[in-house]
């Protein structure tokens, strides 16, 4: 276990208290028992999943396993070390880790964007372009298996063979393995492989690990192909609910990530919703300022305002959360990640004077560096900036959120902000537990299945239809 204490997550939504335009501290009082109920429903839910009783028919499908997951992986690997789930995913990323100096990681949807996020949250931001001896054994990653465009594939497998040899590999990731994305890449990049290994089964099968169900197409080719390490999507969790089983965290570890901190991180979280009260729990007092200005404000419009590059992808997977969860039944919030300063020159200008839809939550977090910039003074002065010599670029960076957040303020548009403290796996690992835990409280709130995707199995079916000629 990590000797690092964790920076607990803070959610202040003080900015959102706001005569006329927001809420008034009533307000959230009002609202705190029905939080309480939906919070009670919840972890009654996961008292259902685990006696494995019959469930209500308006409670199918019940994907609840996700909320204990990550006590019960590390309370194992405590337990046996090496031989539990956790230990074997630890093994296999250092095998591949050593294997392969490139990995392709094939998914999509909820199979591939916690390890996307974690990639861009915790890992160089160049980390592709640095030297082999500048990743600290770590190889390359690639994403891939999310979309059906000719040209980035064509892309990725010339990249593959200009470099030559057979030290690369494959995670590939798919509950089913029926996704047409997914199984059309592995099919691709399997032949790639081929040739890339001369045709040599043993080195073919040790460079492919896949993560899927217990049955269904991608098991049966993974046991055709005889891959060597095959990991279980556990049943009753969701795809996009998955970040914190192996399909996040064997990307996390072949990233060199560290997945107990991760874990960790998560395990704090389902303490202070289990047991803190509303005000003082930063999933109860989310769902409760989202709602009400969902309910009473109008604003069904969620904008997550992440400032730094770092954070984007996380706001991405977060967007996919929300809309497939609760965007049922006509109903459902619209999610909307923006990166800022980036997006304040193309998306500022409506958010402070447009509609009055829209509740703006900052996400923030203290991303390492190794140095600091700051600007020097030069002997020119046209761009006026000797008058900031020595100032910092996190310094700028936070002027601009302060900066952003009074226009705003004076314009009575609420603001809330989560702050993540040092971005790093333990902060992350808070964060996706407290918006995957929010995301179904919320669903309960206001009694729309938070489970289930059943537009995005629509389109599916009707594209196999049209290929296939019926």
């Amino acid at each position: 276990m990590s000797d690092r204490p964790l920076t607990p997550l803070r959610y202040d939504f003080s900015g959102t208290i706001i005569p006329e335009t927001g809420l008034s501290p009533e307000d959230l009082t009002w609202i705190g028992p029905r939080l309480e109920a939906a919070r009670a429903e919840v972890l009654a839910d996961l008292n259902l999943f685990h006696q494995g009783g019959p469930v209500p028919q308006l409670k199918q499908p019940l994907d609840a396993g996700f909320t204990d997951l990550p006590d019960r992986l590390l309370d194992e690997y405590a337990q046996k070390g090496d031989s539990s789930e956790l230990g074997q995913i630890l093994a296999t990323a250092e095998r591949l880790r050593k294997l392969a100096n490139r990995v392709v990681i094939l998914g999509i949807g909820g199979s591939y964007m916690g390890a996307r996020a974690l990639f861009e949250a915790c890992c160089h931001p160049y980390h592709n372009e640095l030297p082999d001896d500048k990743r600290n054994g770590c190889p390359r990653i690639y994403f891939e298996g999310n979309n059906l465009d000719n040209a980035a594939m064509v892309g990725l497998i010339e990249l593959l063979s200009l470099v030559g040899g057979d030290d690369w590999g494959i995670v590939v990731i798919s509950k089913s393995g029926g996704t047409m994305e997914t199984a059309v890449a592995l099919r691709l990049l399997v032949d790639a492989l081929r040739q890339a290994c001369q045709g040599d089964a043993q080195k073919i099968r040790q460079r492919i690990v896949p993560i899927t169900g217990q049955h269904g197409r991608l098991r049966d080719l993974a046991n055709a192909l005889g891959t060597p390490d095959v990991f279980n999507i556990p049943d009753g969790v969701g795809g996009r609910f998955s970040v914190l089983t192996p399909v996040g965290l064997l990307p996390a570890a072949v990233m060199g990530l560290d997945i107990i901190r991760l874990l960790e991180g998560a395990r704090a979280m389902n303490d202070r919703f289990r047991e803190s009260p509303p005000g003082d729990n930063p999933v109860l007092d989310y769902v409760g300022v989202c709602h009400l200005m969902e309910a009473w404000r109008g604003a069904n419009v969620r904008v997550l305002s992440t400032w730094g590059k770092g954070l984007e992808a996380v706001g991405l997977w977060y967007d996919q959360l929300l809309s497939e969860s609760l965007g049922k039944d006509g109903r459902g919030a619209l999610p909307l990640t923006v990166v800022n300063t980036r997006d304040l020159h193309s998306r500022g200008q409506q958010h402070q004077q447009g509609p009055r839809d829209k509740l703006i939550t900052n996400v923030r977090g203290q991303r390492y560096h190794p140095g600091v910039l700051t600007i020097d003074r030069w002997d020119m002065n046209q761009d006026k900036l000797n008058e900031l010599a020595g100032t910092a670029i996190p310094e700028i960076l936070e002027a601009a959120t302060q900066g952003t957040n009074k226009a705003y303020h004076d314009d009575r548009r609420p603001t809330a902000d989560i702050d993540l403290g040092e971005l790093d796996e333990g902060a992350l690992g808070q964060f996706f537990q407290m918006m995957m835990l929010a995301t179904v409280v919320e669903g309960r709130l206001i009694g729309i299945n938070p489970y289930g995707q059943p537009g995005v199995e629509a389109y599916k079916k009707n594209m196999n239809d049209i290929l296939r000629g019926k």
